[in-house]
């Protein structure tokens, strides 16, 4: 009389969904609850700010946007930090930064002043939206190439996603400093739309800053400091003139990025 054999189907089957239940039912780390948690909440605030652009809410959204980048910046440090980082969390990540700094800064400029052009509006901030996606896409990309020399990893490709919504949103901060949204602010507005777009997917080199915290010399900790805490109150005073200042010392500081960049690649490929 044959007997069923223990490699069966059924027992497979059931071997299968023991296994599932077991890791489902299994405990995860906080270490890895913790940066989520982060970027979840600034998906929160980039999708409310959509709803306060719509709303004709313009400070309470830049807030969220401005609130976004701060989260941004944290998720990933808390997880190198916490020893935290997984897969999961780095697609997370990639797209709440599509939502937060693509969709929501494109809506809102697009709401204060770029309706005014219609269809060249909606393009240019489609535009700026699909670099967005394009330029999260080929930074995932990177992050797995280990071709890249070590140096080279201080400096981001192109302008990152954060800075770029920050950029983007120019024409609000200016509109809040007394400049009119008017019909030929909207012209040239969209043309910067479409430029700042390009500078996202442009293989211009940026500092990321990201070394600072290993090399910074001892002497410089209070100087920066007292910068940040100054930084943060005049955010805190004067909202619209520190963005624009931001705004423009950032533009500024992309061509001193580059030329730094290509100063030390110089050296290094000196004999």
């Amino acid at each position: 009389m044959e007997t069923l054999s223990s490699n069966s189907p059924c027992d497979q089957g059931d071997g299968e969904l023991n296994d599932q239940i077991i890791r489902r039912r299994s405990p995860i780390a906080l270490r890895y609850l913790v940066p989520n948690i982060l970027t979840i909440l600034a998906i929160c605030a980039g999708v409310s700010a959509i709803r306060l652009a719509i709303e004709q809410k313009f400070e309470q959204a830049i807030l969220l946007i401005v609130i976004a980048v701060v989260l941004d910046g944290l998720d990933g440090r808390v997880a190198r930090i916490m020893n935290g980082s997984s897969n999961f969390g780095a697609q997370m990540d990639s797209l709440a930064d599509v939502i937060n700094f693509g969709v929501a800064p494109a809506l809102i400029v697009y709401t204060y002043t770029l309706q005014q052009m219609k269809q060249v509006g909606w393009v240019a901030v489609l535009v700026y939206c699909i670099a967005c996606c394009l330029r999260l896409a080929r930074f995932n990309i990177m992050l797995e190439s280990s071709k890249v020399p070590s140096w080279q990893k201080e400096y981001f490709v192109g302008v990152p996603a954060p800075a770029g919504a920050l950029l983007v949103m120019l024409p609000v901060y200016l509109g809040f400093l007394g400049v009119a949204p008017n019909h030929m602010w909207a012209v040239l507005f969209s043309g910067y739309t479409v430029i700042v777009a390009y500078l996202l997917v442009s293989r211009l080199p940026v500092w990321n800053g990201k070394m600072i915290g290993v090399r910074l010399r001892r002497d410089f900790v209070v100087p920066l400091l007292l910068f940040i805490v100054a930084y943060a109150g005049f955010m805190a005073t004067y909202t619209w003139h520190t963005l624009t200042i931001t705004a423009f010392a950032y533009i500024v500081f992309l061509p001193c990025s580059y030329f730094a960049f290509y100063k030390r690649n110089g050296k290094r490929a000196e004999p």
